[in-house]
């Protein structure tokens, strides 16, 4: 298979055999003059509050990017800054050896890969050995995807091209940081070889198994936190209406059993914590109308398993009369004043 000679130049370059060496915390350091071949030209399609950080931190490591969205402001963004910008998916494809999708939703991520100008160029042999997608979507599509992948041809070889499925978290501050945490399914060689592009992109990077592992791994890390920030929410506002300040519970909880990523890193209460959504009216962010749809997500798969998940549907209820109420854009978060009507901490 071609991704194991692949793997096996990369374990030269970079020396993957040693227990002692971390690949995602020296890739930063090593210069971009000696990228692999195999990852030099990268295709990155969703230019979004992630994607375009992501893609940032990618040209920054060395490599040889370029861009489609259908967002034309931010491609002029890209295009002023000398970066190469393509019409189309099915271009994007014809100049890379990876391709990475950031999308928001599985309808967008079919159309990216098999609609009209599409990566997949309606079956034609296409070029890029390996598609990462990053997007969050339901484990059955990414399955379905990757099996279309792998059935594809590749130009000027009998092997062919594989998928990684490969969700991120750590929020649009992690995006810009490069310190965001993918989660991985799919061929653990090809995993391996794409160590140095998750590097330049994240901090931490976990293997999750086969295909569709790592977009599973991922909606359940989101029903949690919307489940967290919930009852944060809930227990802030109970504590306002019954005479406790929102910042002295955040020094309780911080401290104690009930300390979480929703009290200690991205405080719902306006006025707690600076630089979190809550402390510029909830913009910027993850939107709720994201929150929702992955809650969706997580309530779909939960169905098809025959699996009771009372909390989902109530988190999924909750996150979506928020978006229908008109505050779909604002930081899910936004959750503890727009639906519990908490109060400011003044």
């Amino acid at each position: 298979m071609a991704i194991r000679s692949l793997l096996k130049l990369a374990e030269s370059k970079f020396i993957f055999t040693s227990p002692h060496f971390s690949l995602a915390s020296s890739f930063r350091t090593i210069s971009s003059s000696i990228i692999p071949s195999h990852l030099e030209k990268v295709g990155f399609i969703g230019l979004g509050n992630m994607g375009s950080r992501m893609a940032t931190n990618l040209i920054k490591a060395g490599y040889n990017v370029a861009v489609h969205d259908i967002n034309l402001s931010v491609i002029k963004m890209f295009s002023d800054k000398g970066i190469s910008v393509k019409g189309s998916p099915m271009e994007v494809a014809e100049m890379s050896d990876v391709v990475i999708t950031m999308l928001p939703s599985p309808t967008h991520v079919l159309d990216v890969y098999t609609g009209q100008n599409g990566l997949l160029n309606g079956g034609s042999p296409i070029r890029p050995w390996l598609f990462i997608d990053s997007s969050t979507i339901d484990p059955q599509t990414t399955r379905n995807l990757s099996s279309l992948i792998s059935n594809s041809a590749l130009n000027q070889s009998k092997d062919s091209p594989v998928m990684l499925d490969a969700p991120v978290s750590g929020g649009v501050l992690a995006a810009e940081n490069g310190t965001l945490t993918f989660m991985v399914g799919g061929p653990e060689e090809a995993y391996k070889a794409a160590q140095p592009l998750f590097s330049s992109m994240g901090k931490n990077t976990i293997y999750c198994g086969s295909s569709g592992t790592g977009s599973a791994a991922k909606i359940c890390n989101n029903l949690a936190m919307a489940v967290s920030m919930l009852g944060v929410s809930e227990a802030f506002v109970l504590g306002q209406s019954l005479g406790i300040k929102a910042s002295i519970l955040t020094k309780i909880f911080n401290s104690s059993s009930a300390r979480c990523w929703s009290s200690d890193t991205y405080n719902p209460v306006p006025g707690v914590m600076d630089g979190v959504p809550s402390s510029r009216n909830y913009d910027g962010g993850f939107a709720s109308t994201l929150m929702a749809k992955d809650l969706n997500l997580a309530s779909e798969s939960a169905k098809e398993i025959g699996l009771n998940c009372p909390l989902t549907s109530e988190a999924k209820d909750i996150f979506t009369k928020l978006c229908d109420q008109g505050h779909g854009t604002k930081d899910f978060s936004c959750v503890f004043r727009n639906f519990y009507n908490g109060k400011d901490e003044l």
